[in-house]
């Protein structure tokens, strides 16, 4: 890592960032980094929990002046996304993210950031550790697993926190004070399916889609980019229709959160058709090219002959399939009528198993209204029980209501326009935040939720804006030494 970014201002926040971003830190896997915040809160002296689901709460008392001022809950979710390019040798398992500065931006090497919610951890750390910020009592929240199932914000039990207000530091453009998100829910078909010996007089390929721009599920999926999954049942609808193809195996996409990148497929063909069904493929490419020219630019499409293999999808079975698959919805299904701009309703068809005699399918469905978000899943079900599929719901939860008139969204409001002399965007988002689901144990909390601007986040783009880091920064800390009195 470069030492140019522990140079970066403000210097506490970054070096922390740096710190946490050598600690391993996948969803479901945070022991490392539960011990890492767990020792680093006890290294301060500061009381410091972790709870019966592994999320750590440090409290900090109010600095010297600003003790009848009510306490806040700082949070941020410890966990974040692991996506690389295909082409980068990288464990994530074992090794620390490789960060470097680029002009104005922090990046990876061909990997996430993690500044989702890095950014917002490290900033906590900042403020735990400083003695010249001057805050109220603060009550530091970080919270596990948040990018597949925010499971430690649903574990997280009413009565351990008496704060007030709950900053949540997990928005990614600084010109927004978001009040308000969607709810989501986990969609999972499943089954089996017949098997088949590859008849005599066969070619072998593997066919690629790749290259596609990918990107958050919920905050980006308004942006029309191409979905590898669906753009490989694209073609392989097509090729199956004209060529009679078979296919031995699918695998594409990775997490639920991310709009999927690459997929790839073993197929065979007649040795007859092999000719034709290269040519369809290379036309098919210059087709999606065209349609993605804007929002994939990168896209490839790439076929490559391949070892055999001995079996396939019954045809019946790849018929179903693919039919399902191309009828199961993508992207937005409905637009707010209310907010300008956000979207109410959509689907990520996230991910695409299809191997050994097995197959599942999985989605995240995203949306500001519950009856709404179950629709759409109701949709999804009735597509996959016409091919007699398995389908199951988990990791529902909910949205989180705005509340414009809440008083921290007055105070931080204003705050934004003396600093910046300009209007924020008072704001509800698409993508999953923790308020609402944190708000269920906790209903008369107000909470609002900020940051710098991070683009590509769940995805090898990510990258984080360092002048917009200190624009975020300066907003937190006036923040901070105007939260009200205690009534």
């Amino acid at each position: 890592m470069s030492d140019e970014l522990r140079r970066l201002e403000p210097r506490s926040m970054w070096n922390h960032f740096a710190d946490l971003n050598a600690v391993p830190r996948p969803s479901k896997k945070e022991e490392r980094v539960i011990d890492f915040i767990r020792s680093f809160g006890e290294s301060l002296g500061l009381p410091t929990y972790v709870d019966e689901v592994g999320n750590i709460i440090i409290k900090k008392p109010a600095t010297t002046g600003m003790e009848t001022r009510k306490t806040i809950v700082m949070q941020s979710h410890i966990d974040m996304v692991h996506q690389k390019n295909a082409d980068i040798d990288f464990d994530f398992d074992s090794e620390g993210i490789k960060m470097y500065v680029d002009g104005d931006w922090v990046k990876a090497e061909g990997t996430t950031l993690g500044a989702d919610n890095g950014i917002g951890v490290a900033s906590i750390m900042a403020i735990l550790s400083s003695n010249d910020i001057a805050h109220p009592a603060i009550e530091a929240l970080f919270t596990i697993d948040e990018e597949t199932g925010m499971t430690g914000a649903m574990g997280l039990k009413g009565g351990l926190l008496e704060g007030e207000i709950m900053l949540n530091l997990d928005t990614e453009d600084d010109d927004e004070l978001t009040i308000g998100c969607a709810g989501g829910i986990d969609v999972t078909a499943s089954g089996a399916y017949t098997v088949e010996p590859v008849g005599a007089d066969h070619a072998f390929f593997t066919l690629t889609v790749n290259g596609l721009t990918g990107g958050h599920s919920g905050m980006d999926i308004h942006r029309g980019r191409g979905n590898a999954n669906k753009l490989m049942n694209r073609i392989l609808w097509s090729l199956h229709e004209s060529c009679g193809i078979k296919v031995h195996s699918i695998d594409g996409g990775s997490l639920r959160n991310a709009i999927p990148r690459e997929s790839v497929a073993q197929i065979c063909v007649s040795s007859a058709k092999s000719e034709a069904m290269k040519n369809q493929v290379a036309s098919l490419f210059e087709t999606l090219k065209a349609e993605h020219a804007t929002t994939d630019p990168e896209l490839m499409v790439s076929l490559k002959t391949s070892d055999a293999f001995d079996s396939v999808l019954s045809d019946q079975d790849a018929q179903n399939l693919l039919r399902a698959i191309y009828a199961c919805p993508v992207g937005i299904y409905r637009m707010s009528p209310d907010i300008d701009g956000l979207v109410q309703t959509s689907n990520n068809l996230a991910r695409v198993l299809i191997k050994d005699g097995a197959y599942s399918v999985q989605c995240l469905t995203r949306s500001s209204f519950d009856s709404e978000k179950m629709d759409e899943v109701q949709m999804i079900q009735n597509v996959f029980a016409q091919i007699d599929a398995s389908v199951d719901f988990s990791g529902d939860y909910p949205g989180w209501t705005p509340k414009p008139g809440a008083a921290i969204v007055t105070t931080m409001a204003e705050i934004y326009r003396n600093l910046f002399n300009d209007e924020p965007h008072v704001m509800a988002c698409h993508a999953g935040l923790e308020c609402g689901i944190l708000g269920t144990n906790y209903p008369d909390m107000e909470m609002i939720s900020f940051g710098p601007n991070i683009k590509g986040a769940h995805s090898p783009d990510e990258r984080c804006q360092i002048s917009s880091v200190h624009k975020y920064w300066k907003l937190l800390i006036e923040t901070l030494k105007q939260i009200p009195e205690r009534n």
